[in-house]
């Protein structure tokens, strides 16, 4: 069952990216999965299941690309590395890829986008955590370690959906980057 369920997230997922959100139906998504609409229904009650359930798989793997990330970063630095490269530039890539970029964003619903805020929330908590052996240097400009941590997901998750390019978001992460290395007295 799990294999299926996987399957018909990655079908879905594909869908999302070639057609977008509204123009793909529940039908598209059982023949793009090789299985029946009864299958699928049996899985999901409707698309915006599967939306919901396709955005957290994807939020799951960033999480978990980013902790294995963070056992081979050393230092503040390369941390925030990590979580800006699974976080940010990959979703970014992973949009840019998509002819339907503005209605994968658009065809999100409002419980969609609780799967959205869930994701930030736990890219926060992982933010938090790196920045907690700072929480003095960070206290002592009058924040909580976890202001700043939603700071600096907030700030890169608007890069990511602001920037003109590529380059533009890793010069607006960058400049992210180094904001907390100074605020942190990492350099």
């Amino acid at each position: 069952m799990e294999d299926r369920y996987d399957y018909i997230l990655e079908a879905a997922k594909q869908l999302f990216l070639r057609y977008g959100v509204k123009r793909t139906g529940m039908n598209d998504i059982a023949r793009e999965a090789g299985i029946s609409r009864q299958t699928l229904y049996k899985a999901f009650a409707n698309k915006d299941e599967v939306l919901r359930a396709t955005i957290r798989s994807l939020a799951d793997r960033v999480v978990l690309d980013i902790e294995a990330g963070l056992k081979k970063a050393g230092g503040l630095g390369a941390q925030l590395d990590v979580v800006f490269k699974h976080a940010v530039i990959e979703h970014y890539d992973f949009l840019q890829s998509s002819p339907n970029a503005e209605d994968i964003i658009a065809g999100v619903t409002s419980t969609s986008q609780k799967e959205l805020e869930a994701g930030a929330k736990r890219n926060t908590e992982i933010i938090a955590r790196v920045l907690k052996p700072y929480s003095s240097a960070i206290e002592n400009c009058d924040l909580t370690v976890d202001q700043y941590a939603d700071f600096i997901q907030r700030s890169s998750t608007a890069a990511k959906y602001n920037a003109k390019s590529k380059k533009h978001l890793i010069d607006m992460l960058s400049a992210l980057r180094m904001s907390a290395l100074k605020v942190t007295s990492s350099v």
